[in-house]
């Protein structure tokens, strides 16, 4: 992360509402499920959205309907849209494009952590082995 995102990213913070809203793509069930554990852990009115790939979170989140997220994960590895193509079109898209992406996935492969970044994702994330692992990165998202 550059230093003028790093900065963007923590004046982000202090103007997100309270609780935050995290949107989550990821076609694996239990993955999903642990990513809430986690939030709910940290803050259980913190709120999260899911998608099981990438063409269905493009369809959640240009809703109109549907309130903006705060942070956007996305799992590289999904069908029918994988999420370095989802996490093209976000932003592309004018009302998605500000929102904090971090792509994450049990690959550590430089290629797709340097091509999310390229892409405009804030991080790249190895989903981690244990669920503290996942709970320390998600409060060090938050600030805590």
């Amino acid at each position: 992360m550059t230093l003028c995102n790093y900065l963007y990213f923590q004046n982000q913070l202090t103007l997100k509402k309270n609780p935050p809203l995290f949107f989550l793509a990821d076609d694996d069930e239990d993955d999903r499920m642990l990513f809430v554990e986690a939030l709910t852990e940290i803050n259980p009115a913190i709120k999260c959205v899911m998608a099981k790939n990438g063409k269905e979170a493009l369809l959640i989140l240009q809703n109109d309907l549907f309130e903006l997220p705060d942070y956007i994960f996305l799992d590289l590895n999904m069908p029918i849209m994988n999420g370095l193509n989802c996490l093209i079109e976000i932003k592309k898209t004018a009302v998605l494009k500000h929102i904090p992406v971090v792509l994450y996935s049990t690959s550590a492969e430089k290629e797709f952590t340097d091509a999310s970044k390229k892409l405009g994702a804030m991080d790249f994330f190895v989903k981690p082995s244990n669920f503290s692992g996942l709970l320390k990165y998600l409060k060090k998202i938050l600030g805590n």
